[in-house]
């Protein structure tokens, strides 16, 4: 027997679709089989196969753990969808606008649609992967799910090495753009340590050294002041997760839709108003990619800059 809880993701879904998503492994025949014997339990009550499922929805599956087991082909990705928006590419580099929802790898539930699957899909179908146990195209960053915006991929190792030694030198600038409740000052900085719970997948923000915490460095200026909400820009220091999410929650600015930092209001919805919307690239020294200094790549679009359509 397997319990599952419906998150977000699957709210809405009927029942039969969202077993599907949850248990690829399990034959259609084998899953309306269940349906019919009453082997699928919906809080408490047997489950009909059209029945839409709510977040929070608890359902109860007796049948074999086997069935809810998939493990990801080696060419999974080119069962991801082509949609791509390039902002910049070369020889060696992809430069990236992510759409709010995507996931960047994959995780338990998704192995297909993700963002790097995409990538390795595009570029193989140009002939510029082959997939032969040598390098596979790689994200240098990465940007939470419900975050849009620019994200950078390394087409060879070389690239890679460059991409990861140049953030960790802090010579990539990120700038971000977010909507958040309040009313904070026109410039101030977040210093402190994030320390992450991995089951939660939260970070926990304190003001002091913490065991096994991590420093988090933020820099925000105040683009606008419209109402109760601050439009705001973020140059990001540090690299900690969901870390413009937590700072700014625990200094009493939680970002618009941020139902896990935040709060989610019927006005604003579920979309979080986070953007990664700029990088600039400033090195030192002679590199590989050295070509790229000073430039500077913007994201297409932050579906919440237009203020009045959502203040």
């Amino acid at each position: 027997m397997r319990k599952i809880v419906v998150d977000k993701n699957g709210a809405g879904r009927r029942v039969d679709q969202f077993l599907r998503r949850e248990m690829p492994a399990l034959p259609k025949s084998l899953l309306y089989r269940a349906l019919r014997k009453g082997k699928v339990k919906l809080e408490g009550k047997k489950a009909k196969p059209d029945a839409r499922v709510s977040e929070g929805d608890t359902l109860l599956v007796y049948l074999e753990d086997n069935f809810f087991a998939k493990e990801p082909s080696p060419m999974d990705f080119l069962h991801a969808p082509r949609a791509l928006n390039v902002i910049f590419e070369d020889e060696n580099i992809l430069i990236l606008d992510k759409p709010s929802g995507l996931l960047c790898h994959a995780d338990d539930r998704e192995f297909t649609d993700t963002l790097i699957a995409r990538i390795q899909r595009y570029l193989y179908e140009k002939g510029e992967f082959v997939h032969d146990g040598g390098f596979t195209p790689a994200l240098a960053n990465r940007i939470d799910r419900n975050t849009s915006g620019l994200v950078m991929a390394a087409k060879n190792a070389e690239t890679l090495r460059v991409l990861n030694e140049k953030i960790k030198m802090r010579e990539i600038e990120k700038h971000y753009l977010c909507l958040v409740h309040g009313e904070p000052p026109e410039e101030f900085s977040c210093d402190n340590y994030l320390l992450k719970n991995a089951k939660t997948n939260t970070v926990q923000v304190f003001e002091k050294p913490h065991p096994s915490a991590k420093t988090a460095h933020t820099q925000f200026r105040r683009v606008e002041q419209k109402g109760g909400c601050a439009l705001l820009e973020a140059n990001l220091i540090t690299g900690r997760t969901h870390q413009i999410r937590a700072q700014l929650a625990h200094v009493g600015y939680p970002i618009v839709g941020d139902g896990k930092y935040g709060k989610v209001d019927g006005k604003h919805g579920r979309r979080q108003c986070l953007c990664a919307y700029k990088l600039r690239f400033a090195f030192s020294g002679e590199c590989a990619l050295g070509y790229l200094n000073g430039l500077e790549f913007f994201a297409r679009d932050a579906w919440f800059l237009c203020m009045e359509n959502i203040l």
